[in-house]
């Protein structure tokens, strides 16, 4: 009898607490959890199930925010959720585990934003477009991308420092090394013929190494940059190397 009332006891306890987590709220789990850099707000539902009306994280902004766990994950020690949400235009799909340390996993990457979402994080004043991804694992702690596995793709690309035209469009295929990020960039109908490799370091600093050719339908202005930069090789493609912290 004893032993039973302690199966009864333990069950009571262990229902007690499964009822917590899926009705635990999400904005009470919010206030206490938050990273300084995410900002929710219009939050409903629970941690298990719910809603946001706006999310913004270094510059990175969606509305109409859904989220539902996934609760075989919980043994892995991750809390993972499918996401989805909506940009300005265009839209968010990805599944997110929370880690410890501020790590957030994201899998199975799929959205097509304004790239002007990205324009604070890049540093570049006025950037805009539209950018495509598809990634199988996009990594971040505190904030910081540490592992990017996937393709990136810009269209209408438009950097104003480099003039106020469309610049057509580019790719870039993400690979994660042992000594950081790494991908390959190229013109796909661009304005200038574009090959070049960039690498992401774990201390936040960058490097990228180009070749470069100015199309016949390159604005002037561009052309006259694109001559005043060192020439690569014999067959007229210029040097263009990039630097700095991001």
């Amino acid at each position: 009898m004893i032993q039973r009332n302690r199966s009864l006891t333990l069950l009571a306890v262990l229902t007690l607490l499964i009822a917590l987590v899926v009705t635990f709220p999400a904005r009470i789990a919010y206030q206490w959890i938050s990273p300084p850099h995410v900002k929710l707000s219009g939050i409903q539902g629970t941690v298990w199930s719910g809603t946001a009306r706006e999310f913004s994280t270094n510059g990175v902004y969606l509305r109409d925010l859904t989220w539902r766990m996934q609760p075989l994950q919980l043994f892995t020690g991750k809390a993972q959720y499918e996401i989805s949400g909506s940009p300005v235009s265009g839209f968010f799909e990805s599944d997110i585990a929370l880690g410890l340390g501020g790590t957030l996993v994201m899998t199975d990457l799929s959205a097509s934003v304004p790239l002007q979402m990205f324009a604070a994080a890049a540093n570049v004043a006025g950037l805009s477009g539209t950018a495509s991804l598809q990634f199988e694992r996009l990594e971040l702690v505190s904030g910081r991308a540490t592992a990017m596995d996937g393709t990136l793709d810009v269209a209408n690309l438009v950097v104003p420092r480099l003039g106020g035209a469309s610049m057509g469009g580019y790719r870039a295929e993400f690979f994660t090394q042992n000594n950081g990020i790494v991908a390959s960039i190229e013109d796909t109908d661009g304005v200038v013929d574009l090959a070049g490799s960039l690498q992401l370091n774990p201390d936040k600093s960058y490097a990228f190494l180009g070749q470069v050719v100015a199309k016949p339908n390159a604005p002037e202005s561009l052309k006259r940059q694109i001559r005043s930069l060192p020439f690569a090789n014999d067959r007229g493609q210029h040097e263009l190397r990039v630097e700095g912290q991001y």
